[in-house]
């Protein structure tokens, strides 16, 4: 068993996006990318400080937007507005979830295309499902990039997809099918999850259950991503994925913490500075 150690793999990428990013800067493109908060939930707040630090570390210039929870929606869509005709800020990121009287769809596709470093504009959307070139979301870049790093090929493997969200699940199965793989995708209406799971060389968990995926559900050799991160009683980070008994079955295995994690954050950073090189082509 060899570990995807997506922690060390992020941090060579970000060398390269910190020397990338001083090229642009003495061209006079400063990378930039705004992030928008609204409330205080804790989970959000840790992973909008993660990202900032992250800018920090590569050079990349971040605008911290923090509104209160009972914001309007249409104040919302204003401070966007704002950021969108910016011409200095490359990439612009809305913090999910948002609050529940916030229409959630009307706050991503008002972000342009061109500045939709998180992949979730349908246009972006739409062109990673076709097969051209877009922003992609960033967890399920992570995983590509991954997967390419430790030269893993996904070309006419069987892929199990555990989870469906328009952020992870769906955005993932297009990047696998693209890459000539061949996709199952699993959610709660999922009979006999098991049979999918037996079946696939490569397995992708990311739903927000602990130990979901026991030992018995993957084949010998497998290689599992775990893309579920889940705080337990006792404060200990985990995965879906049950980890020492299927770490004795797999090929290759990510950990939680340290695995996909990393890569979502450097994803994101890559977005961004692909979003300001295209900046400086237009100008």
């Amino acid at each position: 068993m060899i570990l995807l150690d997506g922690k060390a793999l992020a941090s060579t990428i970000e060398k390269d996006i910190t020397n990338e990013g001083s090229k642009l800067r003495n061209q006079g493109i400063v990378p930039t990318l705004a992030v928008v908060l609204v409330g205080e939930d804790a989970a959000s707040c840790a992973y909008v400080n993660m990202k900032v630090k992250a800018c920090e570390r590569v050079g990349i210039k971040s605008i911290a937007k923090k509104m209160p929870e009972n914001v309007s929606e249409e104040e919302l869509l204003k401070i966007i507005e704002e950021l969108d005709k910016n011409e200095e800020i490359d990439g612009i990121l809305v913090q999910l979830p948002l609050p529940k009287h916030i229409n959630t769809k009307l706050v991503l596709e008002a972000i342009s295309y061109q500045k939709d470093v998180d992949g979730f504009h349908p246009f972006n959307i739409g062109r990673i499902l076709a097969g051209i070139e877009a922003f992609a979301p960033a967890t399920p870049l992570g995983v590509m990039n991954l997967l390419k790093n430790y030269n893993i090929s996904v070309r006419g493997k069987n892929v199990a997809i555990i989870g469906a969200s328009n952020i992870v699940g769906k955005p993932l199965a297009s990047l696998m099918l693209n890459a000539g793989a061949t996709i199952s995708v699993c959610h709660i209406l999922t009979q006999d999850l098991a049979f999918f799971t037996r079946s696939a060389d490569i397995v992708c968990v990311g739903v927000g259950k602990p130990d979901l995926i026991q030992a018995d559900m993957i084949k010998e050799g497998a290689v599992v991503i775990d893309i579920g991160i889940n705080r337990l009683e006792n404060g200990k980070l985990v995965g879906d994925v049950a980890f020492e008994s299927v770490s004795k079955k797999a090929s290759f295995i990510t950990p939680v913490p340290g695995g996909v994690g990393p890569m979502t954050i450097v994803s994101l950073l890559q977005n961004t500075l692909l979003a300001a090189k295209n900046r400086k082509i237009k100008n």
